[in-house]
């Protein structure tokens, strides 16, 4: 039996009115930044693949003690028998073999493996250590520099500048063997350690501008914002609009410029090692490798191969990372 349009709305009135969704089982779920810029990074097949490459090389860099003493092969250990009469590696393919997988150095008789492993445990030390030096030093300047304005500003411009215009390279070849002499004699051995600390800071003395640059020019940027002219109103001191209002708001871009100064560091220490005024014998290292690799270039590709193929992958998979992380964390990236 039909119901009359009356009788019909008493009856909707009488029966009880369907639960309300509530927000907060079924509503938009925000994310924060941070989120979102992993989710970038994922859908990111280039960058996930140079994660995994750079993840394996950290792993070997950091267990090369380990790897020599299940290899049974020490970085510095010789096998002069198993080289021929002119000092080149008996067998094919520079003496690769079971026991030794990438073969041996000519004239020397190390084993190219483990040297390579040692050899990149000390170029990711070196990188690491000098991005993070010259990235405490670049965001230290660049936000007092941004923030501060007047003379603050124009003198930390002023010495970025003229760290901009003094040659790297000409003012490396000058000081690093100087501050070595300093030291040590003409015919002491320089202690690795010693090496290191030189590398780390002739990096840190020039690589710091071009971080001060990007976080003074996005300190400008965000110093007129309301939340920082709030803070400012409620009578917040420096440190306060510095280290709480300021520098989490730039954690993006000092990600990005760190992630890239690593691969920049790499090959500066293997260029300055091939030059010789870096890391020296017996050290291991990869610019040491193949410069003295160059007189077998034709009678024993193997021994720049192995290096130079290590470092190309290296630098190229920190490259490669670091330009999907700054696509990533840029809100307005279209990947």
């Amino acid at each position: 039996m039909s119901l009359s349009p009356v009788e019909g709305v008493a009856r909707a009135e009488m029966e009880p009115a369907a639960d309300p969704v509530k927000p907060d089982e079924q509503g938009v779920v925000g994310r924060s930044p941070g989120q979102l810029a992993w989710a970038r990074l994922r859908r990111d097949r280039t960058a996930m693949v140079s994660g995994v490459v750079l993840i394996l090389f950290v792993v070997l860099a950091l267990a090369a003690p380990l790897i020599a003493k299940l290899y049974g092969v020490g970085p510095n250990e010789q096998f002069q028998q198993l080289l021929d009469g002119n000092g080149m590696p008996l067998g094919y393919v520079g003496g690769i073999t079971g026991d030794h997988w990438f073969g041996l150095e000519p004239r020397l008789g190390r084993d190219i493996f483990i040297r390579m492993i040692y050899g990149m445990r000390t170029s990711l030390f070196i990188a690491f250590a000098a991005a993070l030096v010259t990235t405490a030093i670049g965001v230290a300047a660049g936000i007092l520099a941004g923030f501060l304005g007047g003379i603050v500003d124009t003198v930390i411009s002023w010495i970025t500048d003229v760290a901009l215009a003094l040659p790297f390279l000409i003012f490396a070849l000058a000081v690093v063997p100087t501050v070595g002499l300093r030291f040590y004699g003409p015919r002491e051995e320089v202690p690795p350690a010693f090496q290191v600390t030189v590398l780390i800071g002739i990096f840190a003395a020039f690589g710091w501008t071009s971080t001060a640059r990007l976080v003074r020019g996005q300190v400008i940027s965000l110093r007129e914002r309301e939340f920082v002219e709030a803070a400012r109103a409620s009578g917040a001191g420096l440190g306060h609009m510095l280290f709480r209002q300021l520098l989490p708001n730039l954690w993006a871009p000092i990600l990005v410029a760190f992630s890239l100064a690593v691969p920049s560091y790499i090959t500066g220490e293997a260029a300055l090692s091939f030059l010789g005024i870096g890391i020296l014998e017996p050290t291991a290292d990869f610019g040491r490798m193949i410069f003295q690799s160059i007189p077998y270039l034709q009678t024993d590709p193997a021994y720049v191969f192995f290096p130079g193929v290590t470092i190309f992958i290296l630098v190229l998979a920190f490259n490669l990372l670091g330009d999907a992380l700054r696509d990533a964390l840029d809100p307005k990236s279209s990947r």
